[in-house]
């Protein structure tokens, strides 16, 4: 199945990233803190904290650090009580936009993001309005070049739903969000290892953004991104 290209917005995805890289720890932390809290502290019976604990490392979190966290999630030690929510509203074009947040004042979460949508030309919609376009589902990208038929025969058999070939040579693999840890391990167990790997919510179309309203449309999105209760950003602009 063929599919849009996509390589460029992760590399610049990534490179954004990168450049907000004090910011990934913290993220990285309410993350760790809320799986151990609703699931336990166990690795191996908490898909969520291993997740969470496996990019926790890759971002060269100390284990002191990712174990002191869990801990207090846990009651072990005194710590912050986070709680998950989700805004959604529209971006420049009419581009849907999900806002996923962890905050222990969502007062103040809610009138950070709601000024960040009016002060950059998108605007605040009700639960639900947005996120039928998306789906929930386990995502991995492998770089242009990378070895299509061994890609698809392995993720297929491991439980993929789907093997997307973009555009650009790269390679999307998507399965349900259950099944994605035993694909991905499947991958790697083959050498096949994937420049993004993550649970996400994937948008079911896209909207061509560009010119000035693409510049308009990334100022909303970085305004989003940089609020300090702000988890995750989706949407499905192509800029």
């Amino acid at each position: 199945m063929a599919g849009h290209s996509k390589w460029a917005n992760i590399q610049h995805r990534k490179g954004r990233q990168d450049d907000k890289r004090g910011r990934i720890w913290t993220r990285l932390i309410r993350e760790i803190m809320v799986a151990a809290r609703l699931g336990g502290a166990e690795l191996d019976i908490n898909p969520r904290l291993r997740l969470a604990v496996e990019k926790a490392k890759a971002a060269n979190m100390p284990a002191d650090n990712i174990k002191r966290n869990i801990d207090k999630a846990t009651g072990n030690l005194e710590g912050v009580s986070y709680e998950e929510i989700r805004y959604e509203g529209y971006g420049i074009g009419g581009a849907a936009i999900i806002v996923d947040t962890m905050t222990d004042n969502r007062v103040r979460t809610v009138a950070d993001v709601r000024f960040a949508f009016s002060k950059h030309g998108g605007n605040m919609g009700t639960e639900g309005s947005v996120a039928f376009q998306f789906k929930h589902c386990g995502q991995m990208i492998f770089a242009p070049g990378s070895n299509e038929d061994q890609i698809m025969e392995i993720a297929l058999e491991a439980g993929a739903d789907d093997v997307i070939t973009d555009d650009d040579g790269a390679i999307e693999v998507l399965t349900p969000p259950t099944s994605f840890e035993a694909v991905k391990n499947a991958l790697e167990a083959a050498g096949l290892k994937p420049e993004v790997a993550e649970v996400t919510y994937r948008a079911d179309n896209t909207i061509e953004i560009e010119g000035d309203d693409a510049v308009k449309m990334q100022k909303l999105l970085d305004a989003l991104e940089d609020l300090d209760d702000v988890q995750e950003v989706y949407h499905n602009a192509a800029l």
